[in-house]
C-alpha cells in the first residue's frame, strides 16, 4: 500500500479517494472547502491537510481532481501548493479536464522538481466515480505510469497509457467531442419520435439492438424522455470541455462544425438558466 494524497473533493474527487481508502492506502486530503474534506475524514477516515503542499508531503502519488486548468495551478504551484511539497520521485497525477498546454506546463514543472507527472482526465462522470467503474486515459512516461496504475484501478475499470504528457488530456477531447455529437443526435431522434406519433421508449428499445446503440441512447433516453435533468453531468461543465477542444482545434487544424454548433445550442441553454442541468438537456431546444 502506498502514501497517497488527494487534491480535490468534488463530486468525483470524493468518491474516488473513498476507494483509494478502502483499497488501503495511506491517505491525506485537501480541499478548498474544509468542511468537506472533514467530511470526508469523517467517512473514510485518514486526514487532511490545511494546504495543498502539506497534503503532498511525503507522499508517494499525489491526485488531483478540480475544475479547470486556473484551479489546477493555483493547487500545484505557488509556496502552498502541492508541488512545494513533493519529494524526489514522487508522482503526481492529475484528474482535472483540462488543457494539454497546462498539462506539458505542469509536466515541466514536474521534471525540474525531480519529480513525475502524468495527465489522467477520466470519463464516466459521478456514477462511473461512485462505483470504481472510471475510465481513465493518461498521458506520461511508461514506467511512471506502470508504477500507478495499479493505484489508479482502485476506481477504473479502465486505464490506458495513451502517450507523452498531454495526450491523456488530447484523448478526453476527443471522448467530449463524441458525445457532444451523439447527444444532439439523440435529442432530434427522441424529438423526431415524439412528433411522428411514436412510442419514444419502444423506438428506443427497437433501434438500441442496433447500429444506433450508444451509451448515451441507454442511460439517457428515459430521463429526456422524461424531462429530467437534475443530475449528471452540467451544462456549465461540457461547455468548458467544449471550448478546450475548440481551442485545440484552431491550434492543430482540426475542423470541428458540429462540436461549435452544439456548443452553441449548450450557451443557449445556459442563457435560460440550464447551467446545472445535465447534458442531455439538449433536447429541450427542440
Amino acid at each position: 500500500m502506498s502514501k497517497v494524497a488527494f487534491i480535490g473533493l468534488g463530486v468525483m474527487g470524493f468518491p474516488m479517494a473513498g476507494h483509494l481508502a478502502r483499497a488501503g492506502h495511506d491517505i491525506v486530503v485537501y480541499n478548498r472547502s474544509a468542511s468537506v474534506a472533514a467530511k470526508w475524514v469523517q467517512t473514510f477516515g485518514g486526514r487532511s491537510a490545511p494546504t495543498p503542499r502539506e497534503a503532498a508531503e511525503e507522499r508517494d502519488f499525489v491526485f488531483a481532481c478540480v475544475g479547470n486548468d486556473d484551479d489546477l495551478r493555483s493547487v500545484t504551484l505557488g509556496d502552498n501548493g502541492a508541488f512545494a511539497g513533493l519529494r524526489q520521485g514522487a508522482l503526481f497525477v492529475d484528474h482535472t479536464t483540462a488543457s494539454a498546454n497546462v498539462a506539458r506546463e505542469l509536466g515541466g514543472e514536474a521534471r525540474g522538481r525531480s519529480c513525475a507527472f502524468i495527465d489522467a482526465p477520466v470519463s464516466g462522470g459521478q456514477a462511473g466515480a461512485e462505483n470504481g467503474q472510471l475510465t481513465v486515459m493518461c498521458g506520461g512516461e511508461s514506467d511512471q505510469f506502470s508504477q500507478v496504475k495499479p493505484v489508479i484501478e482502485a476506481y477504473a475499470r479502465s486505464c490506458q497509457l495513451m502517450g507523452p504528457v498531454g495526450a491523456g488530456q488530447l484523448t478526453k477531447m476527443v471522448n467530449q467531442i463524441c458525445i457532444a455529437g451523439l447527444v444532439q443526435a439523440l435529442s432530434e431522434g427522441l424529438r423526431f419520435a415524439e412528433l411522428a406519433g411514436l412510442d419514444p421508449n419502444l423506438v428506443v428499445e427497437v433501434i438500441s439492438k442496433g447500429a444506433a446503440q450508444s451509451w448515451q441512447m441507454e442511460y439517457r433516453h428515459g430521463t429526456m424522455i422524461a424531462r429530467k435533468f437534475d443530475f449528471g453531468f452540467a451544462v456549465d461543465w461540457m461547455r468548458k470541455d467544449l471550448a478546450i477542444c475548440l481551442d485545440e482545434a484552431r491550434r492543430n487544424g482540426a475542423s470541428l462544425p458540429v462540436t461549435a454548433l452544439v456548443d452553441q445550442f449548450y450557451s443557449e441553454i445556459q442563457t435560460k438558466g440550464g447551467r446545472r442541468l445535465d447534458t442531455s438537456s439538449l433536447i429541450t431546444r427542440l
